[in-house]
């Protein structure tokens, strides 16, 4: 079953200051705000909402086509995507334009600063929906504003059930946007904050939202994650990791577990769980994508977290 993946490829370019973002910024100075942080760990992984699921889908055995917009840097990341099988057919080149680019800084305390340069993402529009062939599902993730609108109603017009994916570009868009692509949508994904977001932005609850939709899945990190489908509200545990180590991605690898579910015709029960144990799987290594997970590594942690076997 082909997944169309619409969203973000971007490098995540991670740095590590070795001290406390608060000793260093004075609450009563912050109109004059001139700061400046010695960061000797620097990294760069590849990354971007639409990346990353197709990353985690692959693994899981699906079929990621994803639909982004790259800059003039994108060598590295198209032989990345080679090397791993992820189709790239439509992937766009924008010239004279870099890719996304997230800077992000962390503190010993876990704090974090970040500008995110979005480049090529500013053009995603220019992607058509109506030029992929064969794709059966969707997910409307982050992405430049034009394209996450026009996408949205070229999946819902062409009949394509799509999971919709707010995340970080919720600022982008005001209540009636949003309304509007959940009104298309079959599936909504958020983590709680999120979710706070769309009922503020909406003055909607999410029950009433989720009468909107086939399903609406809300995540909530270590506390485990709620899907609400028809008269069903699932609570699925928080998977426990074999080690915490950084929770880039982590929302994308659940995801992932989501589109496979539902793309299999899982249940809820069953297709949530999944998404957890990727979820867990991605936080023990660093990075959005490098996590080395074979089906067989999903299936022994799901049977061992859930006590059935998965396929």
């Amino acid at each position: 079953m082909r997944t169309l993946i619409c969203g973000s490829m971007a490098y995540d370019n991670i740095m590590v200051f070795q001290g406390r973002f608060k000793e260093h910024i004075l609450p009563e100075q912050i109109h004059i705000l001139n700061v400046s942080f010695l960061v000797p760990q620097l990294r760069r992984e590849f990354g971007g909402c639409a990346g990353n699921i197709a990353y985690n889908l692959k693994l899981l055995g699906g079929e990621p086509v994803i639909m982004a917009t790259m800059g003039d840097d994108a060598a590295p990341y198209l032989e990345r995507m080679d090397k791993l099988g992820l189709e790239r057919t439509h992937i766009r080149g924008i010239s004279d334009s870099m890719t996304g680019q997230a800077f992000i800084t962390t503190d010993l305390d876990d704090n974090q600063i970040t500008a995110f340069h979005p480049g090529a993402m500013n053009f995603s529009n220019q992607n058509k929906v109506t030029d992929s062939k064969g794709v059966t599902l969707g997910i409307v993730a982050p992405d430049g504003r034009d394209g996450m609108l026009e996408h949205a109603h070229d999946l819902a017009k062409a009949g394509i059930p799509f999971v919709f994916d707010p995340g970080q570009g919720m600022p982008m868009f005001d209540g009636k946007d949003l309304l509007a692509f959940i009104d298309q949508a079959a599936y909504v994904a958020v983590n709680d904050y999120e979710g706070k977001m769309l009922e503020e932005k909406t003055g909607k609850s999410l029950d009433a939202m989720a009468k909107m939709v086939k399903a609406l899945i809300v995540t909530r990190g270590a506390e485990g994650s709620t899907i609400i489908a028809g008269s069903e509200r699932i609570d699925i545990p928080c998977v426990k990791a074999k080690e915490v180590l950084d929770p880039t991605g982590c929302g994308d690898a659940y995801r992932a577990g989501l589109l496979y579910g539902i793309a299999k015709g899982m249940d809820w029960r069953v297709t949530g769980q999944l998404a957890s144990v990727m979820g867990s799987l991605k936080i023990a290594s660093r990075g959005g994508q490098n996590h080395a997970v074979t089906r067989d590594i999903v299936a022994k942690v799901y049977k061992e977290s859930f006590g059935s076997t998965l396929w």
